[in-house]
């Protein structure tokens, strides 16, 4: 009976609406939860049977049902923080984490250190990220990112970069002697370096021109930071030739000696590169060491040496990159933070606790780099809001409320309409 099936009709449409306020009551009540995506249910009509027959294009109606409660994937917006290790996604990804339950996916950046130096969610749950190696490169290595290196190793120095000018018009008459190098030298200029066991040493580098194009180079330390040697004395080290061409820039380099032996526990025969830039011989452009017709100056001094130093603060880069920063000066990348992309994470399933898990319809994850792949980009000491819109959320309470009563109107006018039939008996 058409009555009967009516009154099921207002009843689909109540339970509907029902879910849906539930739904709505959701987006409102997530309001301020860090990361959360607002969810929207999708609704679908109910057909019962068609009039005619199989294949008919007439067919009665049996309310509706909602066939699917979809997260909507917005941005949200970024609100700064003081924490370091709040970060907040920009554009599409997931953080990593694994927990007691496996691995998980989530948009809440609200992380922290532990008491074992693992970067961690508010649950405990491990951020997982790409390894550094020793030298502070970022490898495909994946793992709980930690902070294990608490004091940084010294380094001796292995390699000095050195820029200046070689004045043209000086006297090749001077011939250098090594028992007197300051008086008998065109130029010099000094570098500190760093001996194996991070204990910085006193280097003196030398030149003399020989001819119109060719120069020589001295590389001294001190008599008392050598082994061997005698206080008061400059003992050589490293020596070499450069040639320029007729215009001044540098042509051909090369090393005759580069053995550094400090003293005082260091390591024998230390290997260190003095370069002079890339010269024409090799394909550059002979520019980092020139010979013009001015005054001869350094203009810059590079060596990759320290001595230990520890850990002072932490940063997160753009690029996810967890920095460290050491009381020696110096910054070496730790690791980076992995973010996870998917084909559909709208498929994705929610399990609570602002995570999500993978799904057969969500597709695997592509873990790669921030801004990387299509990727987003990572923001530190900011965390993503909540796309919950208040406004328009009471605006869906409202609408499903009149919904609401409204499919219960179809219930009571069929109650009425089959009281009346059953009426019709008495009557």
């Amino acid at each position: 009976m058409g009555i009967l099936s009516s009154m099921y009709t207002g009843y689909t449409g109540i339970q509907g609406q029902g879910e849906a306020l539930s739904v709505y009551g959701d987006n409102i009540a997530n309001s301020a939860t860090t990361g959360f995506k607002t969810a929207r249910p999708e609704f679908k009509d109910a057909v019962a049977k068609s009039l005619n027959g199989m294949g008919s294009t007439q067919a009665t109606g049996r309310g509706s049902k909602v066939g699917n409660i979809r997260t909507v994937f917005s941005q949200g917006t970024l609100t700064q923080t003081e924490s370091p290790t709040d970060l907040a996604i920009t554009g599409n990804g997931f953080f990593v984490v694994d927990g007691v339950d496996g691995r998980s996916f989530t948009r809440d950046g609200s992380f922290h250190f532990d008491k074992e130096g693992k970067l961690v969610s508010g649950e405990g749950a491990r951020i997982q990220g790409f390894q550094a190696d020793d030298s502070g490169k970022i490898t495909s290595k994946m793992s709980d990112i930690s902070i294990d290196r608490a004091i940084l190793d010294a380094k001796g120095s292995g390699k000095v970069d050195l820029f200046a000018n070689l004045d043209s018009r000086v006297d090749t008459s001077v011939k250098f002697d090594p028992a007197n190098p300051d008086k008998t030298s065109h130029f010099a200029t000094g570098v500190t370096v760093y001996d194996t066991n991070g204990a910085p040493r006193a280097v003196t580098v030398y030149f003399n021109k020989v001819d119109g194009h060719k120069w020589e180079w001295k590389a001294m330390a001190k008599g008392e930071d050598v082994e061997g040697g005698k206080a008061g004395q400059m003992m050589l080290q490293g020596s070499g030739s450069l040639v320029f061409d007729e215009k001044g820039r540098l042509a051909e380099q090369s090393t005759d000696k580069a053995s550094f032996n400090f003293n005082k526990g260091s390591k024998s025969d230390q290997k260190i590169e003095f370069n002079f830039g890339k010269d024409i011989k090799n394909g550059g452009d002979g520019l980092q060491l020139t010979q013009y017709g001015s005054n001869s100056e350094a203009y810059k001094t590079i060596q990759d040496g320290y001595s230990s130093g520890t850990l002072g603060s932490l940063k997160f880069e753009d690029d996810g990159a967890l920095t460290a920063y050491y009381s020696n000066g110096e910054t070496i990348k730790i690791a980076q933070v992995a973010l996870a992309k998917f084909e559909s994470p709208e498929e994705l399933l929610k399990t609570g606790g602002n995570k999500f898990k993978e799904t057969r319809s969500s597709g695997q994850p592509t873990i790669g780099a921030p801004m990387s792949g299509g990727r987003g980009q990572v923001s530190s000491k900011a965390l993503e809001a909540s796309t919950t819109d208040i406004a328009n959320e009471f605006i869906n309470l409202m609408t499903a409320q009149r919904n609401f009563q409204a499919n219960s109107k179809v219930i009571g006018v069929g109650d009425e309409l089959l009281g009346e039939v059953i009426n019709l008996k008495r009557t």
